[in-house]
């Protein structure tokens, strides 16, 4: 399982500051979650693997569309579905995983005593087709930069007040120490360090350093995507 650290939100529903954004890129397509994805997301979660990678429980189909409605309302969550680019298939067919931001609050690792928002990443390509072309390792920026462009222009912090004197900015990654690819995403790819080992959980703690924040993730999102209104099409 991957997840991210990132300033961001608290008392604001995170699902409606993506309810109608679509993020359309040079690899992939970011869509808000929506009930028309749903019956194809339950088929992933079937499969053992992805519930363990992920840290998922198997749900019934009944369950997973109220997940989904949940997740719409949630104070402290952000979905993005993953689509591929090809625009002969339907939205449903295109879709191959999805990349989640959880917030909750935290410790800056060099500071026990400083608190920080964080964001909780998880990126999941379930579909076979989506691996080893970039895509994952393009989501996850996505979010990553689309986050920090939202903090950055204070577009949250306005909202919340009770984060509004946390200036720090931390993305962390925990990976099972098992997921070979995906520490090799996060470390090799995407600039992360790895900083722990928990032995309890069997996972690593990767950190990603504040100047490849600043150099390559604060402006991703404005030069390798556009962002436009969101229109269901199913």
């Amino acid at each position: 399982m991957i997840h991210i650290k990132t300033q961001i939100l608290d008392r604001f529903s995170a699902m409606k500051l993506n309810e109608k954004v679509e993020i359309v890129a040079k690899k992939c397509i970011l869509v808000p979650y929506e009930p028309c994805h749903v019956e194809k997301y339950h088929k992933w979660m079937e499969d053992e693997e992805i519930r363990r990678l992920t840290g998922s429980e198997r749900l019934t189909i009944e369950e997973e569309y109220e997940m989904q409605r949940s997740w719409r309302e949630d104070e402290d969550k952000l979905t993005f579905i993953v689509l591929s680019k090809e625009n002969e298939l339907d939205e449903t067919s295109r879709m191959l995983g999805d990349v989640n931001l959880f917030i909750s609050k935290s410790t800056s690792s060099e500071d026990e005593s400083e608190e920080v928002t964080e964001g909780e990443v998880e990126i999941m390509i379930a579909e076979a087709s989506g691996r080893g072309k970039g895509i994952g390792e393009e989501a996850v920026s996505l979010i990553i930069s689309w986050a920090y462009k939202l903090a950055d222009q204070n577009v949250i912090n306005l909202l919340i007040s009770p984060f509004q004197n946390l200036s720090i900015c931390v993305f962390r990654a925990r990976i099972t120490d098992d997921n070979t690819p995906s520490l090799s995403l996060f470390e090799k790819k995407l600039g992360f360090n790895r900083m722990k080992h928990s032995s309890a959980f069997k996972e690593y703690t990767l950190e990603l350093p504040q100047e490849r924040l600043i150099s390559h993730f604060s402006t991703f999102l404005d030069q390798n995507s556009q962002i436009c209104e969101y229109k269901i099409t199913k």
